[in-house]
Parts: structure tokens; C-alpha cells; sequence
């Protein structure tokens, strides 16, 4: 299998989560072996950021990529989830704001709009990470997540919510584009109403509202038109999970279960996970 990356440019629109301002995104075909590469065009000669596990400095509420206080790019892990499943391989990508746009809260508009795109394959091969090794991270709360060697990248998710009308979910399959396209890209963002007051007292989700996420209160959505699919919630914490793991710079071959995690858990596992050659070879 070859790497590919985009055939022509396109530009996506929209505000950010947490600052409320009109972001203009815009990806580009790049050479192969670039990787996934992005960079802030509102700041003069700002070092390009590549889409890094090694790169991450936030792990809070999102994904964030960055080389200093001023130089970041966060929320990039629906983007990223994508261009995983999509196969693009290599790609520049220009933002004029600190934020990806969050569209509506999921991975569909990024995935309706890339896949508009023809892509054009290149000469190099593309980058498998077999794991051979079970590989997991556990926090003091006792959530984990566990990578054990498989041929395939498949995904267990369970989560439990307080919440009764989410309480527990799972997920478990093998991580295709087609499970993707129906499953999980239209899966949004979900918070209980608490934390959303909370957020907003602290100034964060500025760009929030029931247009780009799912907002819980007791056992009420607040949201007309409910879940868009069973077990919407779950599902969503798969796809930051593939984004996040696509910050290894491969396509993962493992079967990853994961108990209760979030974006730290899945930095936190690529750096066990890299912390030896033992663990994995490459295919």
C-alpha cells in the first residue's frame, strides 16, 4: 500500500469550541513522508507543528498541539480521526486561530468534505506500527487503556456515565471507512449542562452550543433532535481515540480496549508504547 495525500487544496470554515472566533482552515497536498503537518498563518514565522504524539502540551477537553504558549493548535483530534480512516498520509495544513473549527461537534462535515477531494497516491509505502506486545496506561482513578497485538486496528471502548440516560456503552469493532462513515464520524461531543456553565465561567467553549455538541441534563437531552445514533456518546470517544492514536505518525495495528479514557490516556499510552522497540515493529 502506498502513502497518499490530497490532489488540490480545500478550505474549511467555521468557529472554534473554546474561543468563539471564525477559524479558516486550509489543507494542502504535501510530499510524501511529510506527515501530517499544520501551521498558524496569524502569527508571523510561527514553526510549523507536526501532528505528534511527542508534540501534544494539552490534554484537556481536547487534543493540543504546540512549541509555545502562543504557538498552538488544539481540538485537532476529529480532523486527524479522518484523515486517519480516509488513508492521507501527508498534508499541510494552514489555520488562522488557535482552534480547528468544531463544525458540529463530529467528524462528518471533515469527512464530507475530504472525501470531495480526490486524493493521488505516491511512491513511498505506507507506515504500519505493529504491536507485538501488550502495551496500557492505567490512571489513579483506575481508567485504562490497553493496546494487544492484532492484524487489524479494532477498537473496544466501554464507557459509564452517571447520567441515566447514558449510564454504560460500548463499542467494539474493527475500525473501518465504512463503520467510520456510519458509526462514528456523525457522532458529536457530549458534556452534562454542569459542566458547560462550568466551562463558560471559566471562559472556555465560547463557540459552544447545541448546534456543535450534545448537551446532557439528568435524564434529559437538551439537543430536539436527540442521539443521531445509538450509543452516540461512546462512539465519539472512539473517534478522538483514533485521532489521537494517528498522532503515532503510523497507521496502528493493535486491538485497543479502553475503559473510561480520555486524550491524556491516549497520549500517555504512545509514550509506554515508545518507550521500547520491543513493543512494536514496523510493517
Amino acid at each position: 500500500m502506498k502513502q497518499h495525500t490530497l490532489k488540490q487544496k480545500t478550505e474549511i470554515k467555521g468557529i472554534g469550541l473554546h474561543s468563539g472566533v471564525e477559524v479558516t482552515m486550509t489543507l494542502y497536498p504535501a510530499k510524501e513522508n511529510t506527515g501530517i503537518i499544520f501551521k498558524r498563518t496569524d502569527i508571523k514565522d510561527a514553526p510549523s507543528l507536526k501532528a505528534l504524539y511527542t508534540n501534544v502540551v494539552d490534554t484537556r477537553n481536547c487534543t493540543c498541539l504546540g512549541s509555545s504558549k502562543e504557538n498552538i493548535v488544539s481540538t485537532i483530534e476529529h480532523l486527524m480521526a479522518v484523515l486517519c480512516v480516509l488513508g492521507i498520509d501527508n498534508a499541510y495544513i494552514e489555520i488562522n486561530n488557535a482552534e480547528t473549527p468544531i463544525l458540529d461537534g463530529s467528524g462528518k462535515v471533515f469527512l464530507e468534505s475530504l472525501q470531495k477531494i480526490e486524493l493521488e497516491e505516491q511512491s513511498s509505502p505506507k507506515k504500519f506500527l505493529k504491536v507485538i506486545k501488550e502495551i496500557n496506561y492505567t490512571d489513579e482513578n483506575g481508567a485504562s487503556i490497553t493496546l494487544l497485538p492484532s492484524d487489524k486496528f479494532e477498537i473496544s471502548f466501554d464507557i459509564d456515565f452517571p447520567s441515566p440516560i447514558v449510564g454504560h456503552q460500548n463499542f467494539t469493532n474493527e475500525i473501518s471507512k465504512e463503520i467510520f462513515k456510519q458509526q462514528i464520524a456523525p457522532c458529536r461531543t457530549f458534556c452534562e449542562k454542569y459542566q458547560v456553565d462550568y466551562l463558560k465561567s471559566i471562559g472556555l467553549i465560547k463557540g459552544g452550543s447545541l448546534e456543535n455538541a450534545v448537551v446532557l441534563d439528568g435524564d434529559k437531552i437538551l439537543n430536539k433532535e436527540g442521539f443521531r445514533v445509538p450509543n452516540e456518546c461512546v462512539n465519539h470517544k472512539v473517534m478522538d481515540t483514533i485521532g489521537d492514536l494517528y498522532t503515532s505518525g503510523y497507521y496502528i495495528l493493535a486491538k485497543v480496549v479502553a475503559n473510561k479514557t480520555g486524550h491524556r490516556h491516549n497520549n500517555e499510552v504512545l509514550k509506554v508504547l515508545f518507550d521500547s522497540k520491543d513493543n512494536y515493529e514496523i510493517v
